[in-house]
């Protein structure tokens, strides 16, 4: 049995804490451990930071983030109830305290409540005809669109210097008030700042 720190030695490793069919999944749609860890490096940007993960799956962001992370809080907001369980599961084996999983949608969220945002392009599976996570939610390009004004707008009420990680986003749900400030070589991750 893997504990304590052993969780965070790779993605292999991380990827214990779930079943076989959601260990499956990871590759396509769970954070890389490398990149949560460089996204939650900027977003944690000291004390009592509250940063929400909009559409956190099985919480592999959150729980990275919280561990390397501890002054920060870090949310995930998840609207599968199953995924919310085993992200909640994986919160109890790792005892990361500093973490906290919301099953709910995201437009149920008050964006108020939170410093700043990271966002792995949760609403891409509206766009494509297979590789969804499930077939349990209803897609489309309009729920797409509808979802990334809502995000858009969210965003955008923010104050000066609010924080955003954005991976493999077609950024439709990003601001022009957020200036690019950070990017990996391959462009799939990306670091925004609101000016």
């Amino acid at each position: 049995m893997i504990s304590g720190s052993s969780w965070y030695i790779n993605d292999a490793a991380f990827d214990w804490l779930y079943p076989a069919r959601i260990q499956k999944l990871s590759r396509q749609h769970w954070t890389p451990m490398e990149v949560a860890k460089k996204a939650a490096n900027f977003l944690a940007t000291g004390e009592g930071k509250r940063i929400l993960d909009v559409g956190s799956g099985v919480g592999k962001f959150c729980l990275i983030g919280g561990y390397h992370f501890p002054e920060a809080t870090f949310y995930g907001v998840e609207q599968r109830k199953e995924l919310h369980h085993f992200a909640r599961a994986a919160k109890d084996l790792t005892e990361v305290k500093n973490v906290e999983f919301i099953n709910a949608n995201f437009t149920q969220i008050d964006f108020e409540e939170f410093d700043h945002f990271y966002f792995y392009n949760a609403f891409f599976e509206n766009l494509v005809a297979d590789g969804q996570i499930d077939q349990q939610m209803e897609y489309s390009t309009s729920l797409y669109n509808y979802y990334s004004r809502y995000m858009h707008n969210g965003l955008d009420s923010k104050p000066s210097g609010t924080r955003l990680v954005t991976f493999h986003s077609l950024e439709d749900e990003i601001p022009p008030s957020y200036q690019l400030v950070d990017a990996t070589v391959d462009f799939l991750l990306k670091m925004w700042v609101k000016r």
